[in-house]
């Protein structure tokens, strides 16, 4: 079964930037379409972005234009570049395919805050 671990979190003022990352072990990394999703506190978890195998990015319309999902199918990373940061984007963010079958990570958490 496929191990994730998240990194890259923090405590960042509005308008800030993080760079996240997750490391997954396993094989057939490079096949499977992956996401990224979050989970603020007292609300469900939620989709924020995904990326194919071939590299085609879909975002949710909250985070369209500041946030850009990668890959590197070499090192079995998958990234989220997080940009203006709001104090909605507040959550834990993990990683996952999209059809959800890797055990859940710990997360990472971010938090905007002034």
């Amino acid at each position: 079964q496929v191990q994730v671990v998240e990194s890259g979190g923090g405590l960042v003022q509005p308008g800030g930037s993080l760079r996240l990352s997750c490391a997954a072990s396993g094989e057939f990394f490079g096949v499977v379409s992956l996401a990224w999703y979050r989970q603020a506190p007292g609300k469900e978890r939620e989709l924020v972005a995904t990326i194919s195998s071939s590299g085609h990015t879909n975002y949710v319309d909250s985070v369209k234009g500041r946030f850009t999902i990668s890959r590197d199918n070499a090192k079995k990373t998958v990234y989220l570049q997080v940009n203006t940061l709001k104090p909605e984007d507040t959550a834990v963010y993990y990683c996952n395919t999209v059809s959800r079958v890797w055990n859940w990570g710990q997360g990472t958490q971010v938090t905007v805050s002034s």
